[in-house]
């Protein structure tokens, strides 16, 4: 194998396709079993305090990624997919672009292998880059959207084929896709409705961690923060008091 065959051959081919290919059913099945290993981790490490828990995660994503990018027939997490998803109609999409978006979260997964298992060095902005990482497995696994496929297509020359979800190819609309007033109205009011949930649980919720503590005063203004302040000293005074 040459090098150009390396670098463009990226996946299996497959009669009828003029790209090479991988199944995209098997890489959703592989972002939600990484992300769902993700979450049983930040819960572990949470409620249990042990940090081994997300090393070894963390090690096994670095070590998942890096063979995917070299070769996608050998990864286990894709592995893992296969397997579940074995029974299902293929879904095929270019290996190119899904290769790109792979290599986006190898270069994720490199700075939390140096920061949390060769060196446990845990901030809040690194727990950020896990964050991200588990988000963009969550968007390819529940909704199919590969971020990284977007990125490919707006920085390379060429538009990408065989996109998750026929995303490249333009088309109109099915009947079932579209909005009627009532559903955008529902729809905007649901998302509205978790976004005042989940500030007020942070604006209000008193926190345990330190991660919980910086969510808190990032919702809040600083008259918000100082007022806060204000009623703690006063609190504070009144216990000496009494």
């Amino acid at each position: 194998m040459n090098l150009k065959s390396f670098l463009l051959d990226y996946g299996e081919k497959v009669p009828g396709y003029d790209v090479t290919v991988v199944n995209e059913r098997e890489a959703r099945a592989s972002a939600g079993i990484l992300f769902m290993l993700g979450m049983i981790v930040i819960f572990v490490g949470i409620g249990y305090n042990h940090i081994i828990v997300a090393r070894v995660y963390l090690a096994f994503l670095f070590i998942d990624f890096t063979i995917r990018i070299i070769t996608p027939t050998y990864s286990p997490s894709l592995l893992m997919g296969k397997f579940v998803v074995q029974n299902q109609e293929p879904e095929y999409v270019g290996g190119l672009q899904k290769r790109f978006a792979w290599t986006l979260g190898w270069l994720i997964s490199l700075p939390m292998l140096y920061w949390f298992v060769l060196h446990w060095d845990i901030t809040f902005y690194k727990v950020l880059i896990c964050i991200l990482c588990l988000t963009l497995m969550f968007l390819e696994s529940a909704f199919s959207i590969c971020v990284g496929c977007w990125i490919f297509k707006v920085i390379s020359k060429e538009d990408p084929q065989h996109c998750p979800g026929g995303a490249c190819e333009l088309k109109i609309k099915e009947p079932i896709q579209r909005f009627n007033p009532i559903q955008k109205v529902i729809a905007l009011l649901a998302v509205l409705g978790l976004t005042l949930g989940i500030y007020l649980f942070l604006a209000k919720t008193e926190s345990k961690t330190f991660f919980g503590e910086f969510l808190h005063e990032m919702v809040l203004t600083k008259a918000q923060l100082q007022k806060e302040e204000d009623q703690k000293m006063d609190q504070a005074f009144d216990n000496e008091d009494f």
